[in-house]
């Protein structure tokens, strides 16, 4: 233990003045299981009716069947994605568009319902009469 050590004087952290709902956790963890799911099934549709329109050309590369081999001892024989790497991309758009509203969504619904800007402890702002300057 040296002079100036503060190992034993260390303060507690103090706990939160709030508790957070176990259900909000729980409807959070859905949220990020079933928004990659839901934005991949937009994603697909999506791709599929643009292929079939002809409304934008989608290029070949993107449009790339891809197939994961199995060996005999699994019971599926080979897994087939049709368009993948098309999917991917427009569900990582859909995905980060779709984030985007919900946190846009998010503050205008809390900046009406959510807590005051100065808490009980805050002192009011203090109002000062400016000059011009010249």
């Amino acid at each position: 233990m040296g002079k100036y050590d503060k190992a034993s004087r260390r303060t507690p952290i103090p706990p939160r003045p709030w508790k957070i709902h176990p259900i909000w956790r729980g409807i959070g963890c859905i949220w990020m299981l079933l928004s990659p799911v839901m934005s991949y099934i937009i994603a697909y549709y999506f791709v599929g009716y643009v292929q079939k329109s002809g409304l934008y050309p989608i290029p070949a590369d993107f449009l790339r069947s891809i197939t994961i081999p199995f060996s005999r001892y699994f019971p599926i024989k080979d897994l087939s994605a049709p368009h993948l790497y098309a999917n991917l991309l427009v569900a990582g758009v859909v995905l980060i568009v779709g984030f985007g509203v919900v946190m846009v969504v998010y503050a205008i619904i809390y900046s009406f319902m959510g807590p005051k800007r100065l808490g009980p402890l805050d002192a009011p702002e203090i109002h000062r009469r400016t000059r011009r300057s010249r």
